[in-house]
């Protein structure tokens, strides 16, 4: 079991935690969430070891090992891919050291030769004899082939390195697990497989993901980081979602008939206690008043953006014709004789391993690059509105965030009108007055998404909106692309984001495409997709 008692931590006059008592019992999958800044990551290094609070302990039993998820990528650059997995049980990895040591002098004396006998044991009663194999297993689920097992990490870009960082804190069965953003970098596929891991996993977890899917696919409980505090709720992040709004709504029901009965009790003494007849009457109501309490609503560090997108005009019924596009960057052939067309009323998320074919895709439609060969035409009627994965170029201004916004809104309007809108973005008093240079990857995204719905489009193309965003920011955009009634375009590595808004999907890969009339989860589950899907998956592989 692992337990946190009294935990208490400020960074200057900002309370972060504040006597934080939590236990993670055995057994179970936690899903820590809470907004951004809230302390997340923050409260896994703690429990970790690697931070400490300004007040409280962390207790674990001696016998139990923690394995985390590494945030370096370069840590391990000079090692072979198998010993950084391997490094993850840190006792097994010195046994295995020691004795790889010993047994290369040949000669051994007495007491190494009785050295060699006890490591032996320790080695065999650590499953040591098994560690390559299960290395590989793991590996192999997360998408890296036995062949590169011999690589040093150096060698690896950035997306393999966090797979091999996550082998390592899966390796070894550990009796508690911390993964921050497990899911960053992986596809589908690996994320399938991280899931059923997970599931069967027999020992203590505790995850920190913007994924909504995947939380709801692993966790058993959820910890909720808010007010200073955490409270952990039996369920998984949908049940979660439920039960805390059904509780605020209570508790704001409640304060509003407590405060109601006030305003009557009150009322009632100030008519009627000079009035003689009335006075026992006006006593007994000022002893009930007394007894009412309207609890203060604490605020709450978790905040919904309002994302809604309003196209000015319908579609027509010639919305896109795609035919026949290629594109080489490099050398490499990105896009390959690719043709498709758009109807009405679709949303079209664009799936698939290799995320440059997307987002040269939609560099190419909205004008920013120019195909090699094929052509596209959008309807007359069309207007679009494009938000791209790689977005830092619009914010290397020396503007103010409200000079920036004022670019984009009517003539018409006001620097109120700015203020207002940029509040409803969770931009509120100086917040609008920083330059745009100095904002987070998550603030920067939630500008560009006020500048889309601005447009006025009928057409929205997106590119990864969901990087960066916190939950509460993803559920909102969620929402607004759910609710918005004309056609769009997108890519994201958000499950739940996927299956909601899209019902159609594109699969392009460097070997071929797949399209079809279908919502994700239902396209996921379908087995002849899926063997296509292995099977240009397989393509690709051997083309890394």
């Amino acid at each position: 079991m692992l337990q946190a008692t009294n935990i208490a931590l400020s960074y200057g006059k900002r309370v972060i935690f504040k006597d934080v008592n939590i236990k993670f019992t055995h057994g179970n999958c936690y899903g820590l969430i809470g907004a951004n800044g809230a302390g997340k990551s923050t409260f896994l290094r703690i429990l970790a070891g690697l931070k400490e609070p300004d007040k409280g302990e962390v207790s674990i039993d001696p016998k139990e090992r923690i394995a985390v998820l590494q945030q370096d990528q370069f840590a391990y650059d000079e090692e072979t891919v198998l010993d950084t997995v391997i490094r993850g049980h840190k006792r097994l990895y010195d046994v295995k050291l020691e004795r790889e040591t010993l047994y290369a002098k040949g000669e051994l004396t007495e007491e190494e030769g009785m050295r060699c006998g006890d490591l032996e044991v320790e080695f065999g009663e650590m499953n040591g004899y098994e560690a390559e194999s299960d290395a590989y297993v793991l590996l192999s689920g997360l998408g890296i082939s036995e062949e590169m097992g011999s690589l040093r990490m150096k060698e690896l870009d950035g997306g393999d390195k966090v797979r091999v960082l996550l082998a390592q804190a899966l390796f070894g069965n550990p009796d508690i697990l911390l993964l921050d953003e497990p899911t960053n970098n992986l596809d589908v596929k690996s994320i399938a497989w991280l899931e059923e891991f997970l599931i069967r996993f027999a020992n203590t977890v505790i995850i920190v993901s913007h994924d909504r899917h995947f939380l709801n696919q692993v966790c058993t409980h959820m910890a909720d980081i808010d007010y200073g505090q955490i409270r952990v709720y039996v369920g998984n992040y949908d049940f979660w979602y439920q039960a805390s709004q059904l509780a605020l709504q209570q508790k704001q029901q409640e304060n509003k008939k407590a405060t109601a009965k006030v305003a009557e009790l009150k009322e009632f003494i100030r008519r009627f206690s000079s009035n003689a007849s009335k006075a026992k009457q006006a006593t007994s109501r000022k002893k009930l008043l007394d007894k009412i309490t309207i609890e203060e609503m604490p605020v709450s560090s978790r905040k919904y953006p309002w994302i809604a997108f309003k196209p000015e005009r319908p579609c027509g019924n010639v919305i896109l014709e795609v035919d026949g596009l290629s594109k080489t960057i490099d050398g490499v052939e990105v896009l390959k004789d690719l043709t498709f067309s758009v109807t009405k009323g679709e949303k079209i998320a664009f799936v698939g391993t290799y995320g440059l074919a997307k987002t040269t895709l939609f560099q190419i439609l909205t004008g920013e690059m120019e195909a090699d060969a094929g052509t596209f035409r959008w309807g007359q009627t069309i207007t679009t509105s494009y938000f791209p994965k790689e977005n830092s170029g619009f914010f290397n201004t020396n503007l103010s965030l409200l000079e920036w916004f004022g670019q984009f809104i009517p003539p018409t309007e006001s620097e109120s009108y700015s203020r207002g809108f940029l509040g409803r973005m969770l931009f509120s008093g100086d917040e609008v007055t920083k330059k745009t240079q100095v904002l987070s990857g998550g603030e920067k995204v939630r500008c560009l998404l006020a500048r889309m719905m601005l447009s006025g489009a009928n057409v929205l193309i997106l590119d990864e909106p969901t990087n960066h965003l916190d939950l509460e920011s993803i559920t909102s955009l969620n929402n607004g692309l759910i609710a918005f009634p004309e056609v769009i375009l997108f890519a994201s590595h958000d499950h739940e984001c996927v299956a909601t808004v899209a019902n159609r999907i594109i699969e392009i890969g460097h070997t071929g495409v797949i399209d079809k009339m279908i919502n994700y989860n239902d396209y996921l589950e379908d087995e002849t997709l899926a063997a296509q899907r292995e099977a240009i998956y397989r393509k690709e592989k051997g083309r890394r």
